[in-house]
């Protein structure tokens, strides 16, 4: 954390001071003048996965919804500080707990689904195919093609990346998108089909 000089340490005691006594409006100021250093700070110090900006705002909530607590003419910095690295030290706590969570029941959630899939209509399934081949065949060229590496020529995700000059998060997002796409063209040709028998 770097220091301030006397005079800026003065106004920003002083933007407190107003705030205080009502004006919300100065904590603008308290903002500007330790926004910079908390943020460079976050990000020193956030790993992957959490956003330092999102801290950094949450820290100025929980400081400006308790500055009654700070004590005037003590370092304010240090203060926000704290309550920063608590923000910080929560998310991660929350982000291992989520990720334990889905670690533990997503397995079991996923072979339910599973499960209830294999057992919806297996009556349905060859008209589904025929539908799904269909809905395939009229994908744009663009978006076969990434159909293909995946099902028909079976290559990695990494290779499906480098191909299409994309990184892998965005090759898994596109896959999500093209089944969804298909699962929806699908649903629409059985229905049509329903309606017209």
């Amino acid at each position: 954390m770097s220091t301030i000089n006397d005079q800026d340490e003065q106004v920003l005691q002083d933007a407190i001071s107003r705030v205080r006594s009502g004006d919300g409006s100065a904590f603008a100021s308290v903002v500007r003048m330790c926004q910079s250093p908390l943020r460079a700070w976050l990000a020193t110090h956030s790993p992957p996965g959490i956003d330092p900006d999102e801290i950094a705002q949450r820290s100025f909530v929980v400081a400006y919804t308790q500055l009654e607590e700070f004590e005037l003419g003590t370092n304010f910095r240090a203060w926000l500080f704290a309550i920063a690295r608590f923000q910080l030290k929560t998310e991660v706590t929350r982000l291992r707990r989520t990720a334990d969570y889905h670690t533990r029941y997503a397995p079991d959630l996923l072979r339910r689904e599973l499960e209830r899939r294999c057992e919806v209509d297996a009556a349905d399934e060859p008209e589904r195919l025929t539908h799904l081949r269909k809905c395939v065949d009229h994908l744009a060229e663009h978006l076969g093609r990434f159909v293909t590496w995946r099902y028909t020529d079976e290559i990695t995700l990494e290779e499906m990346a480098h191909r299409s000059e994309r990184s892998i998060s965005a090759v898994k997002k596109q896959l999500w998108k093209i089944r969804r796409k298909l699962q929806e063209c699908v649903e629409q040709r059985l229905s049509a089909e329903g309606e017209s028998t």
